[in-house]
């Protein structure tokens, strides 16, 4: 196996492993960004991502002159960058007029800090676009076929590593929400009972009361479950707030 082969496999199975309890998405695509470098026929490679609202962010650069060609990307919304994540497709021009044809405020800016073309592969998993994969070169003229399939074999195993992060942060979100409101339904189940064998009322009875005060005063029933179980709500100020109250029919 060549140094070239070893690298691509270790570049491979570090885009693949998202799973460390400490990823850092920031230095992951700042791993793909300099290992695109260093295993295509390019100069400086630069990666953009979009947030929840779909608005692409300048995410890592290989270097400070892609960095600033992607920045000045978004602030003119011109360039491959950006046509590449609104199709989902890899876009590339064959030459400097071709390029000034589509960008040509973009390619002056290119030319500008030493670079002569440009192009962009999709970071994408089926419908779903995250991003896109900025490439630079010194020289004109596009990427080669080979190289072209492994920097979008790089994007592909890159963009499912952040897909399935971005999953699980919004499953880790999920389950403690979930977490949460179990833990506060068996604080109401437990406050209710306290307050029936206190009172002397129905279960059901019990729980309107409660509910009927957090209402009144405008709190979350959870924290009235709460008081209750630790004694600083007074059973009769419980009772005086339900006279005062509704009468709505309990939902338990």
């Amino acid at each position: 196996m060549t140094s070239r082969e070893e690298l691509l496999a270790a570049t491979f199975v570090d885009l693949a492993d998202t799973l460390v309890a400490d990823f850092d998405v920031i230095d992951f695509l700042h791993t793909l960004a300099t290992r695109s470098v260093e295993l295509l026929d390019a100069d400086a490679a630069g990666i953009m991502l979009a947030d929840h609202d779909g608005g692409l962010h300048v995410m890592a650069s290989s270097a400070e002159e892609a960095r600033l060609l992607e920045l000045y990307e978004l602030q003119n919304n011109e360039g491959p960058c950006l046509d590449c994540f609104r199709s989902g497709r890899p876009v590339a021009r064959d030459d400097l007029p071709a390029m000034r044809s589509s960008w040509p405020a973009f390619t002056e800016q290119l030319q500008l800090l030493g670079f002569h073309s440009a192009q962009a592969l999709p970071m994408r998993l089926r419908e779903e676009t995250i991003g896109a994969l900025n490439l630079f070169r010194l020289e004109p003229g596009r990427l080669g076929e080979a190289d072209l399939g492994i920097g979008q074999a790089m994007a592909d195993v890159a963009t499912v590593g952040l897909i399935q992060e971005r999953s699980l942060a919004a499953s880790e979100l999920l389950a403690t929400q979930l977490q949460t409101a179990l833990t506060s339904r068996v604080r109401l189940e437990q406050a209710k009972g306290m307050l029936a064998e206190r009172t002397g009322l129905p279960m059901d009875q019990a729980f309107r009361l409660m509910r009927d005060f957090a209402r009144g005063r405008g709190r979350r029933l959870s924290d009235v479950a709460a008081h209750i179980i630790d004694g600083s709500i007074d059973d009769s100020l419980l009772r005086r707030r339900s006279r005062k109250g509704t009468g709505t029919r309990p939902q338990t």
